[in-house]
């Protein structure tokens, strides 16, 4: 019985064997041009209409990556995957390529050499350097941009309304920044009252740029939108469009903000009432989709929602930890922690030199204040409740970035580690970080407030290191962190100045001088007190 299964298996890979070569002798022959017509003959008819056959997809795009011949018939058929892969439609002439949506097309003129004369700039560079990866993640936004669901009237009162709404963001952005002129593109990402607006472009929905930590801040401070993409990985970016909704709402058909407007208490523009204005009940609400989601604490979502008077959906989140959500999102993934009894360990190597160990208790994270969600986007109604969004968005973005810093795993850690934190929530806003003083045994307490997107301050507890020399620990180590934005860059100037401080012989130090590290079994609010002296 065996030895039959093996004469069948055998003559099984005979006629396989054999198959292939005679695919071999048959194509030999064919020019590269006809092998990608043949694959495109195949596409053409799918298990599903609607899409093209994935696998022949790929297998074309595998051909003309390496292939990468300029001729007009594989550029066509390169845009034409593209279209339809993003639910479009495709239509050509003899050397006009139409990609079509309900609302939009976009129209592509090639030279008889197969090389792009049209479109805009930023596409015109992407297609003429086949960069068709990045094109095709476009044209996806652009179609995402102009999806709307619904009859022929539906949509033009929906982009209507949309149209009026991007006004009234330009109207915001183009005022005067009050306290403080913000004339550098980067100021403007971090403290603008829309972020940075890049205006709408024909290949190019408008987009608000609003967080970029101090250590991704490119030198030039005045960037173009192409060098603007580029820092996709680091910077923050919503696109400001509108989505169908189970409830109908009040939408602007016209803009709610002069082009002289007032501010109100907030500094922000005091828009028109809904009332006041055209308007139109839709079954829709604007969206500021997040480009990469960012992991927010419950009371953000429960905020947004009051500013904008629209619930997220409990449903649409899925809480977890707050550093479990850093974590899978961050590249550094790739290289996971070392979990030991309930808690993640860290390891930070710093190329001068040295090395941190930073323990994360699972334990204190779980709490549920301290669960988190990734937001994908923020529904709401009127162009007012950007700024308030925002400024909550930044806050999260700020608190993520410190605690992310502490999350970085090293590829090739050293052999022996030098110093050991522990890493706790104690609210919303403000992390603490427990470590052995230098050459005393005794903890210390680094607790680091962020009240606000645009402050930090540190404060110290401890005995053990409070020379008269050094009155302004808290400030030094405050400014350290507000400049790198990395609690481990901070932790170590810290513990430098720490041991010159310990290490002096006129030091004194109070018995009664010192913390008290006594926790909160849930990890909260530390009774982190320095006795009177």
């Amino acid at each position: 019985m065996a030895e039959g299964k093996k004469e069948e298996l055998a003559a099984s890979v005979m006629k396989e064997n054999a198959t292939i070569s005679n695919l071999h002798r048959k194509f030999a022959e064919r020019s590269w041009n006809d092998t990608f017509q043949l694959v495109r003959r195949c596409m053409d008819k799918p298990r599903d209409e609607s899409k093209p056959c994935e696998p022949i997809a790929r297998a074309l795009d595998r051909l003309q990556e390496v292939l990468q011949a300029p001729t007009m018939d594989n550029t066509k058929s390169r845009l034409e995957m593209i279209a339809k892969r993003q639910g479009m439609d495709f239509y050509c002439t003899d050397a006009t390529c139409y990609l079509t949506a309900d609302i939009f097309y976009l129209e592509v003129l090639l030279l008889p050499s197969g090389e792009v004369k049209e479109p805009s700039r930023s596409l015109l560079h992407l297609l003429r350097s086949y960069n068709f990866s990045e094109f095709s993640v476009r044209l996806r936004e652009l179609f995402a941009q102009y999806n709307i669901p619904g009859d022929r009237e539906t949509k033009s009162k929906m982009l209507k309304s949309l149209k009026s709404f991007w006004k009234d963001l330009q109207q915001i952005s183009d005022m005067p920044n009050e306290p403080k002129r913000f004339e550098a593109q980067m100021d403007l990402i971090n403290n603008g009252r829309v972020g940075f607006l890049m205006t709408e472009k024909q290949d190019y929905p408008p987009s608000l740029y609003f967080y970029i930590s101090p250590n991704d801040c490119p030198k030039n401070s005045e960037m173009s939108l192409e060098e603007l993409l580029e820092l996709k990985p680091v910077v923050q970016v919503n696109q400001a469009t509108i989505g169908v909704g189970d409830l109908t709402r009040r939408l602007q058909m016209t803009s709610l903000i002069s082009e002289a407007p007032h501010l109100d208490t907030r500094s922000c523009p005091a828009g028109a009432a809904l009332g006041e204005v055209s308007n139109e009940t839709l079954p829709a609400c604007f969206l500021l989709r997040l480009k990469t989601p960012i992991p927010v604490f419950s009371h953000i979502v429960e905020r947004v929602g009051q500013i904008t008077g629209v619930t997220i959906p409990d449903c649409d989140l899925q809480w977890a930890p707050l550093p479990k959500l850093l974590m899978n999102a961050s590249a550094s993934a790739k290289s996971p922690s070392e979990p030991l009894d309930g808690q993640e360990i860290f390891t930070v190597v710093f190329p001068e030199g040295g090395m941190h160990t930073y323990v994360v208790p699972d334990s204190s994270w779980d709490a549920p204040t301290q669960r988190a969600a990734l937001l994908a986007s923020v529904p709401f109604t009127q162009p007012a409740h950007v700024s308030a969004v925002l400024e909550l968005l930044r806050h999260q973005c700020v608190f993520n970035t410190l605690l992310r810093s502490c999350l970085t795993q090293s590829a090739s850690p050293a052999s022996v580690c030098d110093l050991h934190f522990e890493v706790r929530p104690e609210s919303t806003t403000s992390i603490s970080v427990t470590f052995c003083q230098p050459h005393i045994d005794r903890l210390a307490v680094l607790l680091v407030n962020i009240p606000d997107p645009r402050q930090i301050t540190c404060q110290l507890f401890g005995g053990g290191f409070y020379d008269p020399s050094y009155p302004m620990l808290d400030e030094y180590t405050t400014m350290v962190l507000t400049s790198c934005m990395s609690i481990p860059v901070a932790m170590r100037a810290l513990y430098c100045k720490l041991e010159e401080t310990t290490s002096c012989p006129t030091t004194t130090v109070a018995e009664n001088d010192q913390l008290s590290p006594e926790m909160d079994t849930d990890g909260q609010s530390p009774a982190a007190s320095r006795s009177a002296a």
